[in-house]
C-alpha cells in the first residue's frame, strides 16, 4: 500500500509539473530568433525594459512634409534613447531600455476601403533598418482618415504586452477632424488607457484647430500629450566639421558586418539601401543615421555574426558552411572565431570613434543652434517620450 501511494505521489507530481511546463509558446517570438539563439530566456519578463512607440501617421495628399520629417528625424529619436536609463527596483543595473518602433499608415485612398484606409507598414521592430526601409516605402494620395479606427486597429494587432515597466505610447499625426469615421475616437483612447498605452496626439496645423477638431480631447482622454506642428517646415539641419569624418566612419563600420543565413545577404544590402537612402535625403541624416548605428540600440543578431557572437547560448556550429559568405565558407572553426574576434574589435574602435566625435557635434551644434531650428515632430515626440518616461522612472544622462 505504501509503495502504491508513493507511486501515485510520483505521478502528480509529474502531472502538475507537465501542465506547469505546458504553457503556450508565442511562435511568433521563436521565429524572430535565429535558430541557434532558441533557448530559454533567463531574464524574467518583469527585468525587461521595453519602449513601445506605435507611430500611426496620416499619409493622406496633404502629408508630404509630414513623410518627409519621419523620414529625416527617425535617427534624431533613435538616438536620444541611447541616453535613457532605467531601471525601476533596487536590484536592477540601470540600462539603456530596449526600442521597438510600429508604423501604421492611415487615410490613403491607395489602402483598402474595408479596412478602414488603414494599413499596418510594420509590427513592433528594432531593426532599425527595416523601419527606415518602411518609412521610405510610404507615399501619399487623398483619402478618408479615421483617427479612432488606426487607434483601434494598432491597439488590437500589436503585441503590447503586460508588464508594467514598459512605456508603451501611440503617437498619431494628422490635419482632419479626430472625429472621422464610425468608431468614435474617445471609445479607443478609453481602451488604450485601460491597457496602460498613453495616446498623443500631433495636429498638422494650427493649435487652435486642432483643439477645435478634438485632436487635443483625444490625447488628454489617456493622459497623453496634445501637440502641434508645422508639417511643411522645411527640417534646418547643422552642419558639423566632424560630418565627413563620421560619414568615412560609416563606410568603414560597414564592412564588419559578416553576414549569415538565409536573410544574410538582403539584410545586408538593405543596411547600404537605407544608408544611401539617408544620404540622399540631407548628409546630416546619413550622419545621425551613422551614430545610431554605433549605439547599442543597432544589433543585427540575426544575421550578423559579430552581433550574433555576443549572445551567451551562440552556437557557431549551428551555422551551415553554405549560409556563410564564399570567402568564409572554407574557414576552420578557429580561423572562423579569430575572425570574428578581429572584426568585433575593429568594429568597437570605429563605433567609439563615433561616438567621441559626435559628442564634439552636439557641442558644435548646441553652440550655433537657434532655439527654433530642432525639427517638428522629433520636437513633438521627444518632449511627451521623456515627461511620459519619467513616471516609469526613465531618465536622460
Amino acid at each position: 500500500m505504501k509503495k502504491i501511494k508513493q507511486i501515485l505521489g510520483l505521478v502528480t507530481f509529474l502531472f502538475y509539473v507537465t501542465v506547469g511546463w505546458g504553457i503556450p509558446v508565442n511562435k511568433s517570438e521563436l521565429r524572430s530568433k535565429p535558430t541557434h539563439l532558441l533557448t530559454a530566456d533567463p531574464i524574467n519578463e518583469g527585468d525587461k525594459h521595453t519602449v513601445k512607440i506605435a507611430l500611426l501617421l496620416d499619409t493622406s495628399n496633404s502629408m508630404d512634409g509630414l513623410i518627409h520629417q519621419a523620414k529625416a528625424q527617425l535617427w534624431d529619436i533613435v538616438n536620444q534613447f541611447t541616453y535613457a536609463k532605467c531601471g525601476t527596483h533596487n536590484h536592477l543595473k540601470r540600462t539603456v531600455p530596449k526600442l521597438e518602433i510600429a508604423l501604421y499608415e492611415y487615410g490613403n485612398d491607395n489602402l483598402s476601403s474595408k479596412e478602414g484606409y488603414i494599413r499596418q507598414v510594420i509590427g513592433f521592430s528594432s531593426d532599425l533598418d527595416e523601419i527606415s526601409e518602411k518609412l521610405f516605402s510610404l507615399t501619399t494620395n487623398g483619402g478618408e482618415e479615421f483617427c479612432g479606427a488606426v487607434i483601434a486597429t494598432s491597439l488590437n494587432q500589436l503585441e503590447w504586452g503586460k508588464n508594467p515597466d514598459n512605456l508603451k505610447m501611440i503617437f498619431i499625426a494628422g490635419n482632419e477632424p479626430f472625429t472621422q469615421g464610425k468608431l468614435n475616437y474617445k471609445d479607443a483612447v478609453t481602451n488604450a488607457k485601460e491597457k496602460n498605452i498613453v495616446v498623443n496626439t500631433i495636429f498638422c496645423g494650427n493649435y487652435d484647430q486642432g483643439i477645435s477638431s478634438h485632436w487635443k480631447d483625444g490625447a488628454v482622454l489617456s493622459g497623453g500629450e496634445y501637440i502641434s506642428i508645422d508639417h511643411n517646415r522645411q527640417v534646418v539641419h547643422i552642419y558639423t566639421p566632424y560630418d565627413d569624418i563620421i560619414i568615412q566612419l560609416n563606410s568603414k563600420l560597414n564592412k564588419t558586418y559578416i553576414s549569415y543565413g538565409q536573410s544574410g545577404r538582403r539584410k545586408l544590402e538593405l543596411q547600404r539601401t537605407q544608408d544611401s537612402n539617408a544620404q540622399e535625403l540631407e548628409e546630416a541624416v546619413i550622419v545621425k543615421r551613422a551614430v545610431s548605428k554605433s549605439s547599442k540600440l543597432y544589433n543585427n543578431a540575426t544575421w550578423d555574426l559579430v552581433d550574433a557572437a555576443d549572445d551567451k547560448e551562440f552556437d557557431l556550429d549551428a551555422i551551415k558552411k553554405e549560409e556563410l559568405p564564399k570567402d568564409l565558407q572554407n574557414k576552420s572553426k578557429e580561423a572562423l572565431k579569430k575572425y570574428i574576434d578581429t572584426k568585433k574589435t575593429e568594429r568597437s574602435n570605429i563605433q567609439k570613434e563615433i561616438q567621441e566625435l559626435n559628442r564634439k557635434r552636439e557641442a558644435y551644434i548646441q553652440k550655433h543652434q537657434k532655439e527654433d531650428s530642432k525639427g517638428e515632430l522629433e520636437n513633438a515626440m521627444l518632449r511627451a517620450i521623456k515627461k511620459q518616461a519619467a513616471l516609469k522612472n526613465y531618465t536622460w544622462e
